[in-house]
């Protein structure tokens, strides 16, 4: 019996990502980043552009001979000499792979790089061959694939695929595509062209409608096996597919959607509080499955069922997706429950006069909007009580200190 078919994911964070407003990565924050998304299992790292600046060329290369794991990605225009710069970073990586982009396909496309037909698709064969002619694994993409005509972009990729191509990607480059009609185009890629079967197809999305993800979870739908993206979803103008939404998606889901995937998501917290620091751009408090928030619940109708649940409504246990994951920011309107219950998992146990000091101090601290974080509830407790610390594994003793 065969399992669930296996999702790739292919991370630009240190290329596409690296060219969001405000972002600014050095080679060792580069690298760092680049060990950071080896640990958390992307199946490919595109390290950068190489033939945009020797500076970028040799900061690819380092990442190149430094990290293993993944497959690591040059991206390259489809002209002779970026082609050739991508190799040359690449080329000693253990898996090396140049990644084609060709500007838009169709004359149709306000793009302003798109070209005639014709020439359009002369130039996608002819940088193909000769990538392939380099590098055993050689992606290409037709940028805004979502707006171009059907027909004419199956033509260019039956062109690349017969060129050699391992890999291509349908890029809604604009963030133009809803999510059924982002599906249909990928069903009929798989369809049309011949021999994507021998040919990994993969989804590149944008978030300009806020549909980066949903249409990333169509294209997988539609017949991808491979998506691209970013962490925490960065890049250029409102950013791409952030790369955690999806994995939690597709484990959430799973029954459903019947797809696995490689990646370690425990390491997801780690990977975005890292990628946050080192490019500069933080992480909105709100941000899916990595933001502050996510497992904060100020408000619920249901305290938890014990001490070993996590959050009402929280669809991913905290540690899931990484010790620094924080359960359920309990307020006034959770409930003496949810409050005892999230106390005792902090490793305190109080005796009701404690207890009830401490919950009139939370309902100060709601009535002021203070945020109940664990290290402020931690703060309220050894203001208010002297607690006595949780027998067994894992419990932690409070400082001792006077009511």
């Amino acid at each position: 019996m065969t399992g669930p078919r296996v999702v790739e994911f292919f991370d630009t964070t240190l290329c596409d990502g690296a060219r969001a407003p405000g972002a600014a990565l050095r080679p060792a924050d580069r690298l760092a980043v680049a060990h950071q998304l080896a640990r958390l299992g992307v199946d490919t790292i595109e390290a950068g552009l190489p033939g945009s600046s020797p500076g970028e060329r040799e900061a690819v290369r380092q990442v190149a001979r430094a990290v293993a794991g993944p497959q690591i990605a040059g991206r390259a225009r489809a002209r002779t000499d970026d082609i050739e710069a991508a190799w040359d970073a690449i080329r000693e990586a253990t898996r090396p792979l140049i990644h084609v982009v060709l500007g838009a396909v169709d004359s149709r496309s306000p793009h302003p790089l798109a070209s005639d037909r014709s020439a359009a698709l002369r130039q996608a064969v002819a940088a193909v061959r000769h990538a392939r002619s380099l590098c055993e694994a050689v992606q290409f993409s037709p940028e805004d694939a979502g707006r171009a005509d059907v027909d004419y972009l199956c033509e260019v990729l039956q062109g690349a695929v017969d060129a050699g191509a391992t890999a291509v990607t349908l890029p809604d480059s604009s963030g133009h595509c809803l999510p059924h009609e982002f599906q249909d185009l990928v069903a009929t890629v798989r369809r049309e062209v011949r021999g994507m079967q021998r040919v990994l197809l993969s989804v590149h999305c944008r978030d300009d409608l806020g549909l980066a993800t949903a249409n990333s979870l169509a294209g997988l739908t539609g017949g991808a096996r491979q998506v691209e993206g970013c962490v925490n979803g960065i890049g250029e103008r409102a950013g791409h597919t952030a790369i955690e939404e999806v994995v939690m998606a597709l484990r959430v889901r799973r029954p459903l959607l019947g797809l696995a995937d490689h990646l370690d998501t425990r390491e997801l917290e780690s990977t975005s509080r890292l990628v946050a620091e080192r490019t500069g751009l933080p992480v909105p408090a709100n941000k899916p499955v990595v933001g502050g928030n996510t497992l904060a619940h100020a408000g619920s109708l249901q305290p938890y069922a014990g001490p070993r649940a996590h959050p009402p409504y929280a669809l991913m246990p905290p540690a899931e997706t990484g010790p620094g994951a924080n359960p359920a920011l309990p307020g006034a309107p959770f409930g003496r429950l949810g409050l005892r219950l999230h106390l005792e998992r902090m490793g305190f146990v109080l005796d009701p006069a404690a207890f009830q000091r401490v919950w009139v101090r939370c309902l100060e601290a709601a009535d002021r909007n203070q945020p109940l974080t664990d290290a402020a509830l931690a703060e309220l407790v050894a203001v208010a009580v002297r607690p006595q610390p949780v027998g067994g594994p894992g419990a932690r003793p409070a400082s001792r200190v006077t009511g």
